[in-house]
Parts: C-alpha cells; sequence; structure tokens
C-alpha cells in the first residue's frame, strides 16, 4: 500500500475539462507532488448523466482505501454539481461546491487529515482565497 493510499481520495466533479486544468495547475505549483490520489470525472451537457453517476461511483471505489473521498465541484446547482451531490455517501463522502485554486492548494498541503478535517480545510481555503484585490471595490 502506498502512503496515498492510506489517506482520503479526492474526487473532482466538472465542467468539461476545467478540473484537468485545476490538477495540471496544481502539478505545476506543487512542482507535480500531488500527495493525495486524485480523480477528474468531466461533464458535458450531450452526456448520460446516469452513466456519468455510475462512472463516478466507479471513481470512489478506486479512490477510497478507507479514508474517505472528498468530492469537490465547481457550480453549486449546475450537472456536475447534481451528479456530485448524488454520489454522496454517508460517512464515506464530504461534497462540496465551489472549487477553486486555493481550495485545492489547501487539500493538497493537509494530505494527513481525516475526511472530515479536510473537507473543512477545502472549505476554509477557498473562502480565503476570494477577496477584493484593490481599495475601489470595497478591499482591504
Amino acid at each position: 500500500m502506498t502512503e496515498t493510499a492510506a489517506r482520503v481520495g479526492v474526487l473532482l466533479v466538472t465542467h468539461g475539462r476545467l478540473g484537468r486544468f485545476f490538477l495540471d495547475t496544481l502539478g505545476d505549483m506543487l512542482e507535480n507532488a500531488l500527495t493525495l490520489s486524485v480523480e477528474v470525472l468531466e461533464v458535458r451537457r450531450v452526456q448520460d448523466t446516469e452513466l456519468l453517476t455510475r462512472d463516478g461511483q466507479r471513481m470512489i471505489e478506486r479512490l477510497d482505501s478507507g479514508r474517505g473521498v472528498l468530492v469537490l465541484t465547481d457550480a453549486f446547482g449546475s450537472t456536475p454539481s447534481n451528479i456530485a451531490t448524488r454520489l454522496a455517501e454517508p460517512g464515506r463522502t464530504r461534497v462540496l461546491a465551489g472549487l477553486n485554486l486555493p481550495m485545492l492548494v489547501r487539500v493538497f498541503n493537509y494530505p494527513h487529515l481525516d475526511l472530515d478535517a479536510l473537507a473543512d480545510a477545502a472549505v476554509e481555503g477557498g473562502r480565503r482565497g476570494i477577496m477584493f484585490c484593490s481599495r475601489e471595490h470595497g478591499g482591504a
């Protein structure tokens, strides 16, 4: 069993290739040292959502080493979000919407956390990553 096999898995459920772009960027930032097992479920409008849900379930099976799977999706209320919500399994998954790069950085910087703590860290990282960058918009 690899070190990442004993950790929480991560599943990104996103519009098109957005999840892959996030992971490519994160890999560049972390010098390709992704610390958790991760997969991407790419959702496109023309695909069968039942088939995508089954694909997502298979991905969760592969990612779950017994510590659970953090499911991150991009936009609440969208098709990827609806599929991610269908993948929720109490005690096994946590599903969060609003995926952003600061959220992913936080997740991959704290790979030792359990599922609940990692979900909390993801939300905190995502929230802290959203701010005004200039005073004319009310920022600090």
